[in-house]
């Protein structure tokens, strides 16, 4: 019986502990070749978080690595391609404007 009790008290604790998770774009930016410190690249997650879905950030995240992805997600005739370039735009600007 000790040892359940023991076993419930360690998961809880272990469960109220949040660890530093960064999001994808956040990683992405880390490890690109560009000069961001990692203060800049959690600014930028930050703000991913607020104005892109998953789905959106997950293609984001793709652009650090494949600059020429970006440019063909632009450049498509997609309707959702269109739609995620105009949220994207939107990330980018409030990303410029809150984390430069």
């Amino acid at each position: 019986m000790k040892l359940l009790k023991l076993s419930i008290g360690c998961v809880a604790l272990l469960a109220s502990v949040t660890p530093a998770v960064s999001g994808k774009i956040e990683r992405a930016c880390n490890s690109s070749q560009r000069n961001v410190s990692a203060s800049t690249c959690s600014c930028i997650q930050s703000v991913a978080n607020t104005k892109l879905t998953g789905r959106d950030q997950t293609l984001a995240a793709k652009f650090f690595k494949d600059p020429q992805m970006a440019q063909e997600t632009r450049q498509s005739d997609r309707r959702s391609s269109e739609a995620f370039w105009q949220r994207y735009k939107a990330f980018g600007s409030a990303a410029a404007q809150n984390c430069s």
